[in-house]
This record gives C-alpha cells, sequence and structure tokens, in this order.
C-alpha cells in the first residue's frame, strides 16, 4: 500500500514530547525499577517493547485427583490451612499451605529464608482464599502430593478468570537474584500507563495492515489471553521497528535526492582504452551490472550502491570501469578498504589491470593515462606528502586507501565517485564523511561492494538506504574450492590433511594456515559449552584458540611440511614487514602462510591452493567463506580445511559441514540467516542498526518489511523533516543513539 500520512500539529508536539520518556523510578517499587535497569530498561516506553524471551502455557486446569507425580499441573482450589517454622536442618524458615479443589487435598510448600518472605505469602495465601496454583507435582517422604514454590494467583469463578488462568505466562530474561515475578509485575504495572506511550506508527498505517493499536499491542504482549494474541502483539512491534528503520532509510535518500552530485556521462577515452586491454571477456552479469551503474552515476544527484557478489565474482573490474569513467569526465575517484594490506593489494590488481593507463606522468605511461596513488596511515612522510600533493592538484585521477582518506587533512581535487570495499567493515559515518569531500558543494557517487551476499529482507533491514545490485555469476576464469570439515579427534584425517598440504608444497603451490589468535595464553581455561532453558546448546564447549606464532613453530616441526619454508602475518607486524611478507608470498619465497584474519579479504594469490582454518568453529559463516576464497583463484584447484576440536556429529560439527556443502555466498547467506535470525549479518562493524533488530524475524517479517518500507518512504515524501510526526521523530533519533552514538549521526 502506498503510507497514508496522519496530521500532527507542531503545538501537540511540545506535549507529546515526553510521552512514554516518563522514568521507571517514578512508576515502580525500588526492586521492579531496578530489575529493569538491569538490561538497561529505564522508561516506560523501552520497558513496553521489552518483549519476554518466550511464553509458557500453563497446563489445563484439572481436579487434583486426576494428577500424578512429574506432571506440570494448573487447578483451582481454597486454602484450608497455613503453617510455618524455623528449620532444623538450615536456616529459614518452612511454609505449609494445605489447598483443596474440594475433592483432594495438594500442599504447597515453600522454604524461606526471611521472616519477610513468609510474612508476605500469608498475607496472599489467607483462608478461605481462592487461587489458582501452578507446578510439578512431587510427593514428600511420606508419600502425599506436594507443590515446591509454585505460582499461584487470585482467582474468582468466571468465565473470563477460567480463561485468564489458562493464558500464556511471559518469561523474561533474568539476571542474578531477579525472580520472574518481579518482571512480571514491573510490566503490568506499566501497563497502566500504555495510553502515554510514544506511538511512532500512524494510526491509519496499523490499520491498513490489519494491526492492534499500541497500547493494546503491548497489553497482548506482556499479559495476552491466547496465544494468538502474543503473535498480534509482537507482529506489531515487529512492524514498528520495520517502520522506524525504514523511516532512517528514507531521510538519508531523501537527503541524497536533495543534493547535487557531477554527472559522470563521458565515455572515453581510458574506459576504451581499458576495455580493449583486458585479457578477458566480460560475462553478461558483469555488463549488465556495469550499465546499471553507467545509468546511476550520470545522474545530478549522488547514487548509493550495494554491489555484492560471490568471492572472485568479478566486482572489483566493475568498479574501476565506474571509476575510469568519472576520471573521463575529468573528476576523481576514490576506493576505500578497511585494511592495509587490502588497500595494497586493491593498488597492486589495478596498477597490474590499468598497465601504462595508470602511470600517467610516467615515462612507460601512455598519453591518456591517469595517475593511480595509494594512501594508507602508515606511509612515509615524504611519500605521504607527494601522494597529498597529487590528490589535492587532480594528478591523481584515482586514490586507493584505508581509513587515512577520511581526515581532514586529504582535500580532493574534484572527487566524483566513491567506492568502499567490504562495506561492513565501514559506518554510515564513513561513507558521510567521504560525500563531504566533494567539490563545490557536490556530493560524490557511492559504489559499496561486499563479497558476503546478503539476503533481501536483511539487506532492507541493515543496509536499506543503498540500491542493491547482485552479481551471480563468475568469470569461470578460477578453478574453485573443495571444502572439507576435519574433526582433530580423528587423527587419520588430521594427518592426511597436513600430508595433503605437503604435497601441494612439494607440487610448488602455497598454503595458508589461519588461526584466531596472534598469540597462545598457557593459563587460558576451555570454554564449557551453554545452553538455553529447553536445554538445547546454543555454544559449544571450546579448547584455547591455536595462536599465529606458536603454530608456525609447531608446524616446522611436522615431517609432512619438512623443508617447507614458513612466514607468519598478523596485525600486530609493522606495515614494512606486512608488506615484505606479502611481497615474500607474491614471489614464491614463502610456501606455508600462518596468519590471523588479516587474510580474510582482498588477498589474491593464484598460486595458493591449500587453506587450512584452525579451530574453525571460532569463525563466523561470512569469515570462512572469505577464508576459503583466497584458494582456488588460479588454474589450479583449491582445497579449504575447516579444522575443529569440536565432536563429530555434534551441532557445530553440522553447522561446519553444511558450510563446507554450500555452493556459493548465497547459499550461505541463506543458511547464516536461518541459522542465526536477526543478528549481526552483515559484520560487527556495520552501521549499528542491525545489530540492536529486537523483535524483526527476517525470516517470518519478509512481507511486513516490504510493507513497512512503502509506508516509511510515502511518509517522508511528504513530510521530510517530520515536523508532522513528532512521536515518529523521537523514534528515529532514539534508534539512531541506541546503535551508537558516535556512527550513526548522519
Amino acid at each position: 500500500m502506498g503510507g497514508t500520512i496522519v496530521r500532527v500539529t507542531p503545538a501537540s508536539r511540545r506535549s507529546d514530547a515526553i510521552r512514554g520518556s516518563m522514568p521507571l523510578s517514578e512508576l515502580l517499587e525500588r526492586k521492579e525499577s531496578r530489575a529493569m535497569a538491569s538490561f538497561g530498561v529505564r522508561d516506560l516506553d523501552t520497558m513496553m517493547r521489552f518483549a519476554p524471551r518466550r511464553y509458557t502455557t500453563p497446563a489445563p486446569l484439572r481436579s487434583l485427583h486426576e494428577v500424578q507425580e512429574g506432571e506440570e499441573m494448573s487447578a483451582i482450589v481454597s486454602v484450608m490451612e497455613v503453617r510455618d517454622r524455623r528449620m532444623r536442618s538450615r536456616q529459614g524458615h518452612l511454609l505449609e499451605v494445605v489447598v483443596s479443589d474440594g475433592i483432594e487435598d495438594i500442599t504447597l510448600t515453600f522454604f524461606l529464608a526471611k521472616q519477610h518472605l513468609v510474612d508476605w505469602h500469608r498475607s496472599r495465601l489467607t483462608i478461605g482464599r481462592h487461587i489458582v496454583i501452578r507446578g510439578t507435582v512431587r510427593t514428600d517422604r511420606y508419600g502425599h502430593p506436594q507443590l515446591t514454590h509454585p505460582m499461584y494467583e487470585d482467582f474468582e469463578d468466571t468465565p473470563e478468570e477460567r480463561a485468564r488462568a489458562e493464558r500464556p505466562l511471559p518469561v523474561y530474561p533474568l539476571r542474578k537474584n531477579i525472580a520472574q515475578r518481579t518482571m512480571r509485575s514491573a510490566t503490568e504495572k506499566g501497563l497502566e500507563f500504555s495510553e502515554q506511550l510514544t506511538r511512532p506508527v500512524p494510526a491509519v498505517v496499523l490499520a491498513a495492515h490489519d494491526l492492534p493499536p499500541l497500547s493494546e499491542a503491548v497489553r497482548m504482549v506482556h499479559t495476552p489471553m491466547t496465544e494468538q494474541e502474543v503473535r498480534r502483539g509482537i507482529s506489531h512491534l515487529s512492524f514498528e521497528e520495520a517502520f522506524v528503520l525504514q523511516t532512517i532509510f528514507a531521510q538519508r535518500r531523501a537527503v541524497d535526492d536533495a543534493t547535487p552530485a557531477l554527472p559522470l556521462t563521458a565515455t572515453g577515452p581510458l574506459q576504451e582504452l581499458f576495455d580493449q586491454r583486458l585479457p578477458f571477456t566480460l560475462t553478461g552479469g558483469q555488463q549488465q551490472i556495469g550499465e546499471q551503474i553507467t545509468e546511476r552515476i550520470a545522474r545530478d544527484h549522488p547514487s548509493s550502491v550495494l554491489l555484492q557478489g560471490d568471492v572472485g565474482s568479478g566486482k572489483t573490474v566493475i568498479a574501476l570501469r565506474a571509476m575510469l569513467r568519472a576520471v573521463d569526465a575529468g573528476h576523481q575517484a576514490a576506493l576505500l578498504a578497511p585494511t592495509e594490506v587490502l588497500a595494497e593489494q586493491h593498488h597492486r590488481t589495478i596498477m597490474a589491470l590499468l598497465g601504462g593507463l595508470g602511470r600517467g606522468g610516467q615515462l612507460d605511461g601512455e598519453p591518456e593515462a591517469t595517475k593511480v596513488r595509494l594512501l594508507t596511515g602508515s606511509q612515509r612522510t615524504a611519500a605521504r606528502r607527494e601522494t597529498l600533493l597529487d590528490v589535492t592538484s587532480g594528478e591523481a585521477g584515482i586514490v586507493i586507501g584505508t581509513h587515512a582518506l577520511l581526515t581532514e587533512s586529504v582535500e580532493f581535487a574534484s572527487l566524483a565517485l566513491v567506492v568502499i570495499d567490504e562495506q561492513h567493515r565501514f559506518g554510515v559515518d564513513h561513507r558521510r564523511r567521504l560525500r563531504s569531500k566533494g567539490p563545490a558543494g557536490n556530493s560524490p557517487h557511492v559504489i559499496v561492494m561486499t563479497a558476503t551476499p546478503i539476503p533481501r529482507t536483511a539487506a532492507l533491514a541493515t543496509v536499506g538506504d543503498l540500491d542493491m545490485l547482485t552479481l551471480r555469476e563468475s568469470p569461470g576464469m578460477r578453478a574453485g574450492v573443495s571444502s572439507f570439515v576435519v574433526h582433530e579427534d580423528l587423527e587419520r584425517w588430521e594427518a592426511r590433511m597436513w600430508e595433503r598440504a605437503g604435497e601441494e608444497v612439494r607440487a610448488g603451490r602455497q598454503v595458508f594456515v589461519v588461526c584466531a589468535r596472534i598469540d597462545e595464553d598457557p593459563a587460558e581455561e576451555p570454554v564449557p559449552a551453554q545452553f538455553d532453558d529447553s536445554g538445547a546448546e546454543t555454544a559449544p564447549a571450546m579448547d584455547p584458540p591455536r595462536g599465529v606464532t606458536a603454530t608456525a613453530e609447531r608446524l616446522a616441526e611436522r615431517p609432512e611440511l619438512a623443508g617447507a619454508r614458513i612466514g607468519i602475518l598478523h596485525g600486530r607486524l609493522e606495515t614494512e614487514a606486512k608488506q615484505a611478507v606479502m611481497e615474500q608470498v607474491l614471489a614464491g619465497q614463502i610456501d606455508v602462510l600462518v596468519a590471523t584474519t588479516v587474510i580474510e579479504v582482498g588477498i589474491d594469490v593464484p598460486n595458493a591452493s591449500v587453506m587450512i582454518i584452525l579451530d574453525a568453529e571460532r569463525f563466523g559463516v561470512s569469515q570462512l567463506h572469505q577464508l576459503r576464497g583466497r584458494v582456488g583463484r588460479g588454474a589450479q584447484p583449491g582445497i579449504a580445511f575447516l579444522d575443529t576440536r569440536t565432536a563429530p556429529g555434534s551441532a557445530t560439527s553440522q553447522h561446519l559441514q553444511a558450510i563446507a556443502d554450500a555452493a556459493d555466498g548465497f547459499a550461505l547467506a541463506d543458511l547464516d540467516l536461518r541459522r542465526r535470525g536477526a543478528g549481526d549479518l552483515v559484520g560487527e562493524e556495520q552501521s549499528g542498526l542491525s545489530r540492536t533488530l529486537k523483535h524483526l524475524d527476517l525470516l517470518r517479517d519478509a512481507d511486513l518489511i516490504e510493507g513497512a518500507r512503502r509506508d516509511a518512504f510515502a511518509v517522508i515524501a511528504e513530510d521530510p523533516e517530520l515536523a508532522l510526526h513528532p512521536d515518529l521523530a523521537l523514534a528515529v533519533e532514539n534508534r539512531l543513539r541506541d546503535a551508537d552514538p558516535d556512527v550513526e549521526r548522519s
């Protein structure tokens, strides 16, 4: 549907601004407000949107004579007798309450440390009182049935109360010394003020999507009568979250549309000369995506494009052709990489692709050539000064660098296009800072690239301010990679892995070994397995991870690698040392490179044929895929070993096997989404919005996200500053602050 605007007069904005921001210390008992504060929940708005982690459905109401030992039970009873005494074997009191349903009796037993707890229960369990009890039936040493620390609440014998007695019960996350009843009591008190909550979603939009009003939705979330009510309440919160996110993206798009940009419409000569010297023919996908990018960067307002493609799909060539278009138009292009290693790799790759076209002003440069400059934070002063001069004067048509390009000291003559590689390593603010470097109030066009494909709904919820272009086919010039899971418990498999590495080295090829750490801590204890409330494993038991330095020393002793030249690479090395190691690798002077994930992206060594990832269970899906993409990049097929010390057949082992079996990054993206839900799908340093998804389920809510996007963009089209929507403006402000106060401002 198209969004319908609810008009709010500006005068009402001042009074509405305080709605929902009421501090919990003014609403709740001290114990309740402290319990909520332990989760960072300090105001009414946040508490009412703090959803339970799950719900329990009480057992059906039954007669006491029907229940058996070990059963979950619910029953309506009357209090017959209350007695308490001090315990002999330990401190505290034993409170026993005999209750009856008119046919059978059962005893409720409470072990209470303090007298005030005894008094509290006695005040609620007076003789003759009708209550609903819930718990698991056990027998005492005399064979009499009892419930230990049961749940109970008052009951009136009406149809409404009977339905209430069987309603789903919310189960909130807990911290130490916080009881479930404290969390429930706090949220139930908050419901009394639900009409004061901020309401970001216009009422007509809610009605169009058949969603309940907010006050009704939060009641359904915290005190539902049925499972259907739970679903309806959560649907409102999910839509609201999607709507606020899409409003943020719509505002960013509106700013871009209102900002001038230099239209890049030139057609030569660099582009034509570059295409002529390419040693291969562009695939149909590369040509199609290239045309779509050409159309976008020809506009007079800045384009924002997400170019996603699997490892080795040829994204760099597409980006380089767009950068040459900017240079042909008389402007500059910049390529921003997250690490110096990757920036240097891009510089080598682009210089190799351009040949004489990238050596402007040099004796071996072609007449039409431009200068390609590399700028990193660790460059020597003289080289940096020379590079900055070429950037400022415009002599450098293409500038490649790291975060150093974002500093105030870097001034471009006429920056018209920015390409950001591995976009999940950069926040929104990084993109915005580069955009401020355009000439005379013009903003550069932006292309962000990722080799970690993002499913459409995930992209809409995390990078929804970008137009997504997807490159699905690969050039076909690479032999590809076969992946295998190796369990160290199976010694023959592990031995064969190292034998295979040795065979490749003796055949003149190279091996990468990746570790999760630089150094090892001999005192570090293994990490025990973690389980959720249902007993399912949420995190496997893990031995301390191997480190680069110690692993290199151990490999030097392995007979399978006898005579192999072993090198190390990690982020703690000085820049010159890193460069020296990579030059040795590229020259074939290192046979086995032991490294951290510094080689995760951008490293292009066609002679590398084996990737061994130690402690593979410690790496994310996209990391594992990126790492295995570092081999098999030439004519020789690559082999990736996911080495793990977890047990064969375990949940983690099965997960690693699913990664090994996945054909490409698109299959892995779907696998990751299904496994992790709406977590941090595109990397730890993404804009921050994805890390704070609370209610959205990117599989369940695909249609909901699409609808929220249409409505939010319609609202912004009519009211870009949200002057008529104060609650939505406040929600946007809070969302950006919660995501990351330093990164998300735009």
